[in-house]
């Protein structure tokens, strides 16, 4: 029982059981005649065993019929051994979900069946916990009771005002409410009666409160002689206790991650000075002024690499703000300084693509190395990187391979990295001799997240668009218009534009009623012939690219494809994008594809194709998408509609790893706990206060085992 325990639960110490939460609680204490017990309900009858119909053969189920004063009513098993406890004559207090088969109540299979005169063993309040095969609800109970006696007293982490300011209870308190309502609620003396859960029986789905009570509590039915007023936890309580949780589990995220944070700030760095003239001559090239969120974020970028310390810093960029521009220009401060930069891009695509930008802006060389540069060329690149004659490099994950030495690598730029951890941004300047790091990112990240998986970084924002950059006119069309789509394209492509076509899927699926990048391009290429390409994640790199760079080159004309779009394909000429069962997709890559247009002279369309029949949810996404070209606020309204799933393309369901909090719900008090935590660590670096060491303590609950060696290390 416990490995199944630990299985649930997510570990085997007695927290990980404690941090198990119930998603519902079931309530037994209504206690209905026969006659009045409601079919759908979950309910208690006081009733006496009349007969035992035993099943003719192994497939029929036993009944044993029972009767109150009002009426008569079935026990349904399928398998059966309790047959001397459960006698002709004997009462008893059944509890489970009531059906009517045959017109006659009945309870299949009851969760709780205990003698009438000892109602004790009946749980009034019975918390429903996730669980796994082969583990019941009374051995998590049983094992919950005896994990929350052993819970020792333990200092408080928070501050006094903070807990009288959000009446909030303490930590062993709020663990009772919410793990042992019924016991928690004796103690307390409250009197509040909850809503019935109706429907399955405590098995399936049901929101966190919606059992215990933040809608207005209801009267119970009662049974003639049963008194259902058991002794309750005031609704608004839970939510006390189930908030003062989520905030203990936030603010021992934000202090480690402040810690690693203060680890990186310490760490010896560089000072990177120069002159500009590389700049200067790169920005003539550009021949465009740099935006204010640009010069912005470049005057941050200089304050980081002017001073003594390294630099781990978010470039966070809409769709075309100019990311790569910043990038160069930061680039170049350190070869002005005498030292070498690197930029490194996810995709082989993307590599070029920012390999080409940077060649016909920068006024020093710039060498390409990723994994397909093989041989002669491979070596002399390699020489080049360690002797310094290559000062800029730009490449794949074959950057920082252990065979490739730099001369004097002094900052690594990392391009669309949502995937790195902490640990992993953290090493990934360790090329060179106090590399600064520079990660951007065109994905618009929530706030939520900024705070929780990248809180260990400083962070600036890009939040216009370059001049030259044409609005993107976004529409929404049923399928059921495609006819005139096509006709539509025709017009376009005879005018001598380029055009995307985004499918959801590469082959026809019969699981997914769904129209195939293949079998749409077998459509285009019969209407449109040899000026309709194809390129998806199932060709090989070879062929992919080829198409890939023939619709660069003008050769294609309308580009079939899936998301590998998604990012690092540039064409300026390409000015209309038709993305095909869109309500499939995502906010955010919804808005990352409709950036693939809008880069050239031409005003861009972006055309979203949907279902006759779309969700409430999706609807409300398509619209957010017309109305909007804001990333940053449409990344907000992705995480809060899809409840923290792959916003990022990472796993990220249900937190990003919370157990106790919900991100979207208890946001507020998220940035509760990122202020608490500056506040706590400028007054107490190490955690030495009285404070400071319950702090480790909470630390050492949620495992934040980083930020306690950190602190262990001085």
């Amino acid at each position: 029982m416990a490995g199944l325990i630990a299985r649930v639960a997510g570990g085997d110490r007695l927290v990980d059981l404690l941090f198990h939460l119930p998603d519902s609680y079931l309530d037994r204490r209504n206690r209905p005649t026969i006659r009045d017990a409601l079919v759908g309900t979950v309910a208690t009858l006081a009733v006496e065993v009349v007969r035992h119909e035993r099943p003719a053969t192994s497939r029929q189920p036993w009944r044993i019929i029972v009767k109150d004063d009002t009426g008569i009513a079935e026990l349904v098993f399928f398998k059966f051994t309790r047959e001397q406890q459960m006698p002709p004559g004997a009462r008893l207090l059944v509890s489970g979900k009531i059906d009517l088969f045959n017109g006659r109540v009945t309870i299949a299979h009851p969760e709780h069946v205990v003698p009438a005169d000892q109602p004790e063993k009946l749980p009034g309040i019975e918390p429903v916990w996730p669980l796994t095969a082969g583990l019941w609800p009374r051995q998590v109970a049983n094992a919950m009771r005896q994990a929350l006696a052993q819970v020792p007293a333990l200092p408080e982490w928070h501050d006094p005002a903070l807990l009288r300011r959000e009446k909030w209870p303490g930590f062993l308190e709020a663990l009772r409410m919410v793990q042992a309502p019924e016991e928690a609620g004796e103690e307390r003396g409250a009197l509040l009666p909850l809503p019935l859960r109706e429907g399955d029986g405590g098995r399936g789905p049901a929101s966190t409160f919606d059992v215990v009570g933040t809608r207005p509590a209801t009267p119970l039915p009662q049974g003639e002689g049963e008194d259902s007023a058991a002794l309750l936890p005031d609704p608004t309580y839970l939510e006390k206790a189930r908030a003062r949780l989520a905030y203990d589990e936030f603010l021992a995220g934000q202090v480690a991650l402040a810690v690693i944070r203060g680890r990186v700030r310490a760490r010896p760095g560089r000072i990177l000075a120069g002159d500009s003239h590389l700049r200067a001559k790169a920005l003539e090239r550009f021949g465009f002024t740099p935006t204010a969120s640009q010069r912005q974020a470049l005057q941050e970028i200089d304050a980081d690499l002017a001073s003594n310390r390294r630099m781990l810093r978010l470039l966070q960029g809409d769709v075309g703000s100019g990311k790569t521009l910043v990038a160069l220009l930061a680039m170049l401060r350190a070869v002005e300084a005498g030292a070498q930069a690197a930029l490194m891009a996810p995709t082989e695509v993307l590599a070029k693509q920012h390999h080409r930008t940077l060649t016909r802006l920068c006024p020093v060389p710039v060498a390409l190395l990723t994994g397909s540069i093989k041989g002669r060329e491979r070596m002399r690149l390699l020489r080049g990187l360690k002797d310094g004659s290559i000062p800029l490099v730009v490449g794949t994950h074959a950057l920082f391979q252990d065979a490739v030495e730099y001369h004097d690598l002094a900052l690594a730029v990392i391009d669309e990295q949502h995937r790195f951890g902490v640990d992993q941004r953290l090493l990934l300047g360790g090329k060179g001799e106090h590399t600064d790091v520079l990660v951007m990112t065109a994905t618009p990240i929530p706030r939520t997240l900024l705070l929780t998986q990248w809180g260990e970084m400083e962070v600036s924002r890009l939040t216009e668009k370059p001049a030259g950059r044409q609005p993107i006119r976004t529409t929404l069309h049923s399928l059921g218009t495609l006819p005139d789509i096509l006709d539509g394209i025709a017009r376009t492509l005879d005018r001598g534009a380029q055009v995307y076509w985004v499918c959801p899927l590469v082959a026809e699926s019969e699981a997914l009623d769904l129209a195939a990048a293949e079998d749409r391009f077998a459509t285009l290429h019969a209407r449109f012939g040899d000026r309709v390409g194809l390129a998806h994640g199932q060709q090989s790199a070879d062929v992919r690219d080829a198409a890939l760079a023939a619709f660069a080159a003008g050769k294609i004309r309308l580009l079939v494809a899936t998301t590998v779009i998604e990012v690092g394909v540039d064409v300026p000429e390409a000015s209309v994008m038709v993305i095909e069962h869109a309500e499939r997709f995502g906010l955010a890559q919804l808005h990352q594809l409709r950036g693939r247009v809008g880069r050239g002279s031409e005003v861009s369309f972006c055309l979203l194709l949907h279902e006759d029949w779309v969700s409430e949810t999706a609807r409300r996404r398509l619209t957010l998408l017309r109305d909007t070209d804001d990333g940053f606020l449409i990344a907000d309204e992705d995480f809060r509609l899809r409840g923290a799933g792959d916003v990022l393309g990472t796993r990220q369901a249900g937190a990003p790893g919370f157990r106790l909090a919900d991100p979207i719900e208890h946001e507020p008090l998220l940035h509760m706990a990122h202020r608490d935590a500056q506040v706590l660590l400028s007054r107490d670096p190490k955690l030495t206060s009285e404070r400071g060491k319950a702090v480790r303590m909470l630390l050492r609950l949620f495992e934040r085992t980083a930020a306690m060696k950190t602190l262990a290390a001085g």
